[in-house]
Parts: structure tokens; sequence; C-alpha cells
């Protein structure tokens, strides 16, 4: 039975994807920012909801520019907080743009790609961050670099930070919990070790009960600091509530 529910999910996923992608080919050319945000928020939910996810938002963002940091476990984290936050822009490494159609859908929404390994990308893609967050836009990264199990969070690296620095430019941390019955951390959305795309979305379709909460803790000033502190800071803050 287990097997026959993930079938059904993964094939309304896929039904999900394509309609996703016939709607940013179709209508984001000319779609307003709120319009292009509605599309946005309305299809991250639904995608957890058709992946048998139940969303729950703790605490509000605020308006203006801000820099998301969160702790990072799994592909889903960008469709959870899309679902909440459909404005932000995030900053993903380059290898999910080669997703079938995800890669793609990702990318229409304005994500900031870059290649890990490469420090001079990751000073083009600082440049870049630091120039929407003094337009007003709201970006979002995990400094992690990687994902986690999401029982503790994984050192930060603190270079992306250095975005923040030009304009003072307020940080919001966000914590990302994922639950099932029976575990108040799910085993079945760790994204680690050897396990592949492919894998772990069968192992979500097929789980039962499984829950994302997204926890908006307080926004924290980074006027006077440098990113290291600035890094720190937050880093503390959302370790401090993943081990509640």
């Amino acid at each position: 039975m287990r097997h026959l529910i993930g079938a059904w999910r993964l094939l309304r996923t896929f039904a999900h994807v394509l309609h996703g992608t016939w709607v940013v080919w179709r209508e984001f050319g000319a779609a307003s920012e709120a319009t292009r945000c509605a599309h946005i928020q309305w299809w991250s939910a639904k995608l957890l909801q058709v992946l048998g996810v139940r969303l729950q938002p703790m605490g509000r963002f605020e308006g203006g520019p801000q820099l998301i940091v969160a702790n990072h476990i799994s592909w889903l984290d960008i469709a959870a907080i899309h679902a909440v936050c459909p404005q932000a822009r995030f900053v993903s490494k380059s290898d999910v743009k080669e997703w079938p159609l995800l890669g793609w859908l990702i990318g229409s929404a304005g994500t900031l790609f870059i290649e890990r390994a490469s420090k001079r990308d990751a000073l083009r893609v600082v440049h870049q961050m630091a120039a929407a967050l003094q337009a007003g836009d709201t970006v979002a990264v995990f400094p992690e670099g990687t994902t986690g199990t999401g029982h503790t969070l994984l050192p930060f690296h603190a270079n992306l930070l250095q975005a923040v620095l030009p304009g003072a430019t307020p940080v919001q941390p966000v914590v990302l919990r994922y639950a099932e019955p029976g575990h108040a951390v799910s085993p079945a959305v760790a994204f680690v070790g050897d396990t592949t795309l492919v894998g772990s979305i069968w192992a979500v379709v097929c789980a039962r009960g499984l829950s994302v909460e997204v926890e908006v803790l307080a926004r924290q000033p980074s006027a006077g600091l440098d990113r290291r502190a600035v890094s720190q800071l937050v880093s503390d803050q959302i370790a401090a509530r993943l081990a509640r």
C-alpha cells in the first residue's frame, strides 16, 4: 500500500511540475512581481501538499530587503520557504540547473546559481546578492553549503554573508524541521551521504504523516559587524532552536 501511495503521489507531482512549467512559460514574461510571487507561493504550497508534506509556518517575515539564512536538510527546503515567503531569491549550487524541469523552474524564480568549488564564482555571486539586496530584494542562502540530517547545524561558511555588509541589510534566521510519526526529525527527508535525488524523492512520497515546520526567528541587524560575526550570531540562534 505504501508503494502504491508513493506511485500515485509521484504521478501527481510530475503533473504539478508540468503545470508549473506551463505557467512559467506562458505567464511569467509579462507578469507583475506580485503575480509572479502569487504563482510561486501557490505552486510551492501545492507541491508540498501533493507530496504528502504538511506545512506548519511559525512567525512572520517582515517587509523590506533582507537576507534569509536557514539550515539545509532537503531539496524540499526551497519549496517550504517559498510557500511562506515567495519573494525570496535563493542562492543554489549550479548542478541544480541540471535537474529535469525542476532546475528550470527553480531558475525561473530568480535563483542565483553558484559554482561552490570556485572562489571566483563565489565573489561574483556575492556582488549579485549585494546588488539585489540594495535594490530591495529578499535573498535566501543555506550557509552550511550542504544538507544535514536535521538534528544539528553544520558549520556555516561565512563568505556569502558578506553581501549584507555594503547596505547593512538585516539578516532573517529561519529554522526548518521535518517530522513524521515516531520521529521528531524525519529520516525519510534526510538528503545526505550517497542518497540520490531520485531515491530521496521516492522516500518522501512513500512516507506517511510528513510535516515541515518553517520557523521565522527574530530578525538580526548586521550594521557594524563583519561577515564572521554575522555568521556566528545567526548560526548560534538557529542551532539553539534546533537543540530545543
